[in-house]
């Protein structure tokens, strides 16, 4: 019961983001006539792909939002706990629909501008680099958004960012100022990143979403609906 429960709360996420179907088609196609404009452009597909459908699979918290669904979904045989991770698994699940139409278009492009094939491993590392910026705003939003709502969620994310960002600039700056050496072993750590960077990038996906997760669990299960 439990699977069936959560495979309905994502088809009837899926069923809500079709009214996206023509907006993505036409999205898509724009993306990829990007992409044939150039090798730069090109390498940056992935990215842009990922990030745009997983933006859009965050888009269901405003319909549910507006809709009061959680209260009618929580009156069916579900709890919140599996709807928390029906959106994750949903968030997940547009994320590599991304990753497989850039796998697929990546290649495709690249051969008929240039008639010449990608290396597996940099399809890779391209995929993995996409897959963890997404992820990163997606292990914020989520909980921001079971704490404030769908609209304050993507404010506090942006805020939060900005003073993370800020506090993390202006402690380097301080330290900098009043002598402390940063300087860093940087051939070290490119050496680290060549060899190790892409498992180093899954293992901190795998992570940044259980910790994401549980914290979103946390907050909605003391929220009232």
């Amino acid at each position: 019961m439990k699977n069936k429960s959560i495979k309905g709360l994502i088809i009837k996420d899926l069923l809500n983001l079709s009214h996206y179907k023509f907006s993505l088609f036409v999205i898509v196609i724009i993306f990829l006539g990007l992409g044939m404009s150039s090798k730069e452009t090109l390498n940056f597909l992935p990215i842009m792909l990922m990030t745009m459908l997983g933006m859009i699979g965050l888009s269901t918290f405003s319909y549910d939002e507006l809709s009061k669904a959680d209260k009618y979904l929580l009156a069916l045989p579900t709890n919140k706990k599996e709807l928390v991770k029906a959106k994750y698994l949903l968030s997940i699940i547009m994320i590599l629909i991304g990753a497989i139409i850039s796998i697929i278009a990546t290649i495709a492009i690249n051969y008929i501008v240039s008639q010449e094939r990608i290396e597996p491993l940099s399809i890779m590392s391209m995929l993995v680099g996409g897959i963890f910026g997404i992820s990163l705003v997606e292990c914020i939003q989520i909980p921001s958004v079971y704490k404030w709502g769908a609209e304050k969620g993507r404010i506090q994310m942006f805020v939060l960012i900005i003073l993370v960002s800020g506090l993390i600039g202006g402690g380097i700056f301080l330290l900098t100022k009043y002598g402390f050496n940063l300087q860093f072993d940087t051939n070290g750590i490119l050496e680290i990143i060549k060899n190790f960077g892409m498992f180093i990038a899954i293992a901190v996906i795998f992570l940044m979403y259980f910790l994401s997760y549980q914290l979103s669990c946390k907050i909605y299960s003391k929220k009232d609906i």
